[in-house]
Parts: C-alpha cells; sequence; structure tokens
C-alpha cells in the first residue's frame, strides 16, 4: 500500500521591520496610556492636596483641649464638639462587634458551609448589589423598621444598627474574598491531621485571611463613621447639649456637627467646622493606622 505524499508546508517567513514597527506602536501606546494614568493620579493627588491644606489654613488654629471638650454653643468662641464626638466613638464601639460577628459568620457559611448552587449564587449576587446601595437609602430603612416599627426611637441604637445594616454587605464581600484566598492545601493538611470541619476553620483558616477581614472592616467602618443623610433619617439631633450615656440616648455625630456649623452664616462657624474635619480625619487615619498594624503583624505570621 503506497503511503500518501506528504503535503508541502507553506513556510511563512517574518518580516522583521514589521514586527519592530508593531513592537513600536505597542511602546507609543503603552505610553500614552500610562501617561493619562499618571496624569489622572496627579490630578487626584493635587485636589486632594488644596482640600486639606485649605482645611487645615481654616480649623488648626481653632483645634484646643476646650473645643474637645466644650459642648456647642451659639456662640463661636464657646463652642465644643466633645457631644458629636463623644457620639462617633460609641457609635464605633456599638457598630465593629456587631458587623465583625454578623458579617464574619456569614462569610464563613457562605464559603466553608454552604453549598455551591443557585441559592448561594443569588445570595452573593444580592449581597454584593447592597453594597453599592446609596446611603439614604439605608437610613430610610432604618427610619422605617427601626425607629418606628421596633419603637427604638431617634437612638444611638436606632443609629448604630442603621449602619451596620449599611456596612455588613462590604464586610461579607471582602471577607469571603480573604477566606477565599486561603490555600485548599492547608485546609486539607488540617483534615487530614484528625480536625474537625469547624476547628480547621477557626484555627486555620480565620487566621489566615483575618488581615483580609480586618481591612475590609475598617474601610467599612471608616465609611460609616463619615456618612450623614442615614444618621439625619434616623433623627440624630443637629444641636444637642449632652452626650450620650447609653445605647438609648439621644445623640450627634461628626459629621453632623461639622454640616450644623458649615450651613450657619457666621464666618467663625466656617472655621469650626474645619477643625471638625480635622478631628474627624484623624480619627479616620487613627482606623486605617490600626488595621495597617494588625495586617502586617499576622501577615508575618501566616
Amino acid at each position: 500500500m503506497a503511503l500518501p505524499e506528504k503535503q508541502p508546508v507553506d513556510k511563512k517567513f517574518i518580516d522583521p521591520a514589521a514586527v519592530k514597527q508593531s513592537i513600536s506602536k505597542r511602546l507609543v501606546v503603552n505610553r500614552f496610556t500610562k501617561s493619562i494614568f499618571l496624569m489622572g493620579l496627579l490630578f487626584g493627588l493635587v485636589v486632594l492636596a488644596v482640600l486639606i491644606t485649605g482645611v487645615l489654613r481654616d480649623g488648626i488654629g481653632y483645634l484646643s483641649l476646650d473645643f474637645l471638650q466644650n459642648f456647642p454653643s451659639r456662640r463661636p468662641e464657646r463652642a465644643g464638639i466633645y457631644p458629636a464626638l463623644m457620639g462617633s466613638i460609641w457609635l464605633m464601639v456599638m457598630i465593629i462587634p456587631m458587623i465583625f460577628l454578623i458579617g464574619v459568620g456569614s462569610a464563613i457559611y457562605l464559603e466553608e458551609y454552604a453549598k455551591k448552587g443557585r441559592m448561594t449564587s443569588f445570595i452573593e449576587v444580592n449581597i454584593s448589589n447592597l453594597a453599592g446601595v446609596p446611603s439614604i437609602v439605608f437610613g430610610l430603612l432604618g427610619l422605617t423598621f427601626f425607629v418606628r416599627n421596633m419603637s427604638l426611637g431617634s437612638t444611638l441604637i436606632s443609629g448604630a444598627l442603621t449602619l451596620g445594616l449599611m456596612s455588613l454587605p462590604v464586610v461579607i464581600v471582602s471577607s469571603q474574598e480573604a477566606i477565599r484566598a486561603v490555600p485548599q492545601a492547608m485546609r486539607h493538611a488540617s483534615l487530614a491531621l484528625g480536625a474537625s470541619k469547624w476547628q480547621t476553620t477557626y484555627k486555620v483558616v480565620l487566621p489566615a485571611s483575618l488581615p483580609g477581614i480586618i481591612t475590609g472592616i475598617i474601610l467599612s467602618v471608616s465609611r460609616a463613621i463619615g456618612e450623614t443623610a442615614p444618621l439625619i433619617m434616623v433623627g440624630a439631633a443637629i444641636f444637642i447639649a449632652r452626650a450620650p450615656s447609653g445605647f438609648f440616648s439621644e445623640f450627634t455625630a461628626l459629621p453632623i456637627q461639622i454640616y450644623n456649623w458649615t450651613s450657619r452664616p457666621q464666618e467663625e462657624f466656617q472655621y469650626l467646622a474645619s477643625a471638625g474635619i480635622i478631628v474627624l480625619m484623624v480619627i479616620l487615619i487613627a482606623m486605617n493606622s490600626v488595621a495597617i498594624w494588625i495586617r502586617n503583624k499576622y501577615s508575618k505570621r501566616y
């Protein structure tokens, strides 16, 4: 039986000049794109620097111990930020445990225990969608459910529950990503040594994913502390002459106090608002610094 003849192979020669020209075009496009992105970054940094410089210039002279300890007043020279500062601290203390337990617990269940299927995918998609819902919607939800239906009134617990609900989607999504990033080999090794599913999750998965979880929690709390619309909807006081003393106390917060001062016609109140912005920025920077410290500490261990 005769073997079939081999078909001639068409040899296509690559033109070095064409290759060089194609590479040159790509390099030009790459430089152009890099320049656009760099200009966008520099523009954002310049705008941020201008805003921070203006705030520091107007408010640094009004920062003092009396400003932090005094109560709001109609006289700018006597006005302080103490009730708003304590209200924001109370909100942080109440929000963090709630979103940590519920948010991280939900993420652990969805990633480690829930069966993958349509229902799980449906839940995850809706959680991701909730992360992009405007804060005013959560404020309306808090007003309807917590303030009116549950008869909690315009109290700290209503504000904390509303901000907690607003923060939960971000915490759940970021915690899921952190848990998903833990290698499966670590889980298999723990199970092979005789550990149970919960022991593996608690002793191996959770510590390894803790840096990402903490980062998500701090970012969500930072966003919640800077929100004004949800707190206004649940009835946070614009002017209050006492600091909160419990979960069911009337309250105000730093963003609301700053907003109140910026709406005043007197120029001195504008400077007080700048001083309040500086205090809020210091709190946010401190929170993010703690998150970075925790993340770096646990990253070295795992």
